[in-house]
C-alpha cells in the first residue's frame, strides 16, 4: 500500500473529531436556525436555551439528549432536520439547588411534540423522581407532530403518566411561554403550579375549530389568554409579562418549596423580630359589615412582609400564598373581606383545597387567617355543586397533618367557621382576636330566631330587637363562649399575632401524626 493511500484512510485525529463534535454542538445550539431565532425575538420571546440560560445558575446546566433525533420516516420526515427533536433537557442549580428542566424550542418545527420528543421529557421526568429535584417545565409548542400519528400521541400519554408519579413527591412547576393547546395542554394541568406569559396562549380546541364547529368567533386572548385563564377557568397560578418575568416567579417560588416530600422547606433570611406590631389592630374595622384588605394582615405578620400569593385573580374572596415566619415557610389562607365579604363559594373551595393539599404534600404549615360569614347563597352555588365543593375545603384541612394554626380575626360563623380549619378540624393552635364572633349566624339572624317572640310581643319591637342582638352577642358571639369550651387555645392583641405564631411553629415543628393505614382517600368530586 502507498503512503498515499494509507494516508487517505487513516483515521481522524481526537482534536478533528473534536473540532466536528464542537460544529455538530453549534449546530444543534442554533434550533432552527438565525432566521427562527430573529422571529422568536421580534415576538418578545426568548429561545428555549435563552430560557434555560436565564432560570439556572451560571455554567450549572447539563443537557440530556441533545443528538436525540426523530425515527418517522412518514410524509417525507426523514429528510428534516430538527435539532434536539424540538426540546432541551437536562439538569442544572437554581439558586444553588438542583433541579431537572425541560424547554420546548418553538424554532424546530413550531416545537411540535414526537416520540422521541416527549421521550425526552418522560426521561428528565423520571431523573427528577430518581434524584428527588423539582421538575421545571417550558411550554412552547404548536402541539402534537400530527406527522407521527399515534407515536406523538404515545408520547404524551408517558409524559402524562410520569407527571402523576411524580405529584406529592418532588414540586412540578409549569411555564406557558407560547402556544400549549390540545393534549399538550394537559401535562400543564398536572403539574403543581402553572405560570402563564400574556404572549402565550393555552387551549384544548383553539379559536379556529370552534368557529368551524359551533360557528361561535372567540379571540386566541379570550379563550385561551393568561388574564382568562387567571380570572375566569382558574387553570393557571401567576401571570408574567413575558418570559423573564416568568422565570423570575418561578425562582422565587422554587425558593419556598423543599426539594421533595422527604424534605422540610429551606430556612431563608430569617426576620427574628416578634416585637408587638400596633399597626394590625387598625386594620380590621370592629364592625363586621365593613370591608379590609386581608392581604394588609398578612403583610403586617410576616417575615419582611413579602407575600407570595398564589391564583390572585381567581376566586378572590379567598387569598392563598406562601410567606415566611422567622425564615419558615407557611401556606397562608385567609379569608378575603374586600371580595364578597369573604363567604366561601365553589370557586373558593377548590382554591383554597388545592392549595391545601399541596402544602400538606411537602411539609409546610398551614396558618389560616379567619373573616367568615358563611357559604355563598343561591341556586347557582346549590346547582353548581357547593355541597360537594365546599367539602373539599373539610377534606383537605382534614386530611392534613402538618402543623396548622388558626386564627380567628373577626366573623367566624356557621359551617364556614368550621371549614376554616377550626379546632375540631384539627388545628394545633387556634388563636382569636378579641373582635372575634364565633357563631352559628351572625347576632342580627339569630336573634330573629331565637327571640322572635319577645320581639314579637314588645311594645317598641325595635327597641327590644337591637337589645336582644346585644343580649346574643355578649353571650354567644365573643371569643370568650368558644375560649371557654376548648375550641379557642387564647384570646390574643392584634399587635402580638406574630409572636404568637412564631412561637407556635418553633413548639410544632418537630409535629407527627399518625393515620389509618390506607392507600388514598376517597375525597370529594
Amino acid at each position: 500500500m502507498t503512503d498515499n493511500a494509507q494516508q487517505a484512510t487513516a483515521p481522524k485525529s481526537m482534536a478533528e473529531r473534536t473540532e466536528e463534535l464542537l460544529d455538530a454542538r453549534g449546530q444543534v445550539e442554533l434550533g432552527g436556525g438565525e432566521k427562527r431565532i430573529e422571529k422568536q425575538h421580534e415576538g418578545g420571546k426568548l429561545t428555549a436555551r435563552e430560557r434555560v440560560e436565564t432560570l439556572v445558575d451560571p455554567d450549572s446546566f447539563q443537557e440530556v439528549g441533545m443528538f436525540a433525533k426523530h425515527q418517522s420516516t412518514y410524509f417525507g420526515l426523514d429528510k428534516v432536520d430538527m435539532p434536539a427533536d424540538g426540546v432541551v433537557t437536562g439538569s442544572a442549580s437554581v439558586m444553588g439547588r438542583p433541579v431537572h428542566i425541560a424547554s420546548q424550542d418553538f424554532t424546530v418545527a413550531g416545537g411540535s411534540a414526537g416520540e422521541i420528543h416527549s421521550n425526552k421529557v418522560a426521561a428528565t421526568l423520571k431523573a427528577s423522581l430518581q434524584t428527588g429535584t423539582p421538575f421545571v417545565f417550558i411550554n412552547d409548542s404548536g402541539g402534537a407532530r400530527v406527522q407521527e400519528g399515534i407515536g406523538s400521541l404515545a408520547g404524551y400519554g408517558r409524559v402524562f403518566f410520569n407527571n402523576v408519579l411524580l405529584s406529592g413527591v418532588v414540586p412540578q412547576i409549569s411555564i406557558i411561554a407560547g402556544p400549549c393547546a390540545g393534549g399538550a395542554a394537559y401535562s400543564p394541568a398536572l403539574t403543581d403550579f402553572i405560570i402563564q406569559t400574556r404572549k402565550a396562549h393555552m387551549f384544548i380546541t383553539g379559536p379556529n375549530v370552534i368557529q368551524q364547529v359551533t360557528g361561535e368567533k372567540v379571540t386566541a386572548d379570550a379563550l385561551g389568554g393568561a388574564d382568562a385563564h387567571m380570572s375566569t377557568s382558574g387553570n393557571i397560578h401567576f401571570v408574567a409579562d413575558d418570559d423573564e418575568q416568568a422565570i423570575l416567579i418561578a425562582k422565587k417560588l422554587l425558593s419556598y418549596l423543599p426539594q421533595n416530600n422527604t424534605e422540610d422547606p429551606p430556612i431563608v433570611d430569617p426576620d427574628d423580630t416578634i416585637e408587638p406590631n400596633a399597626t394590625l389592630a387598625d386594620i380590621v374595622p370592629v364592625d363586621g359589615k365593613k370591608g379590609y384588605d386581608v392581604r394588609e394582615v398578612i403583610a403586617g405578620i410576616v417575615d419582611h412582609g413579602d407575600f407570595l400569593e398564589v391564583r390572585a385573580g381567581f376566586a378572590m374572596n379567598i387569598v392563598v400564598g406562601f410567606a415566611r415566619i422567622n425564615g419558615r415557610t407557611v401556606g397562608v389562607i385567609a379569608n378575603q373581606p374586600q371580595v364578597y365579604s369573604g363567604v366561601l363559594d365553589i370557586n373558593a373551595s377548590d382554591k383554597g383545597s388545592t392549595f391545601i393539599r399541596f402544602c400538606n404534600a411537602f411539609n409546610i404549615p398551614l396558618l389560616t387567617l379567619v373573616d367568615v360569614p358563611g357559604y355563598l347563597p343561591g341556586v347557582a352555588q346549590e346547582h353548581g355543586g357547593i355541597i360537594r365543593h365546599g367539602a373539599k375545603l373539610l377534606y383537605a384541612y382534614s386530611a392534613a397533618t402538618v402543623p396548622k394554626i388558626t386564627v380567628v380575626l373577626r366573623k367566624a360563623y356557621g359551617g364556614a367557621y368550621v371549614a376554616m380549619c377550626s379546632k375540631d378540624l384539627g388545628a394545633d393552635r387556634v388563636f382569636a382576636w378579641p373582635t372575634a364572633e364565633i357563631a352559628v349566624m351572625g347576632a342580627e339572624g339569630a336573634a330573629e330566631i331565637v327571640f322572635r317572640k319577645e320581639i314579637k310581643d314588645a311594645e317598641d319591637p325595635a327597641s327590644k330587637r337591637q337589645e336582644l342582638i346585644e343580649e346574643y352577642r355578649e353571650t354567644f358571639s365573643t371569643p370568650y363562649v368558644a375560649a371557654a369550651r376548648g375550641l379557642v387555645d387564647d384570646i390574643i392583641e392584634p399587635a402580638r399575632t406574630r409572636e404568637y405564631i412564631a412561637r407556635a411553629l418553633e413548639t410544632l415543628q418537630a409535629k407527627r401524626e399518625l393515620r389509618p393505614a390506607k392507600k388514598h382517600g376517597l375525597g370529594p368530586a
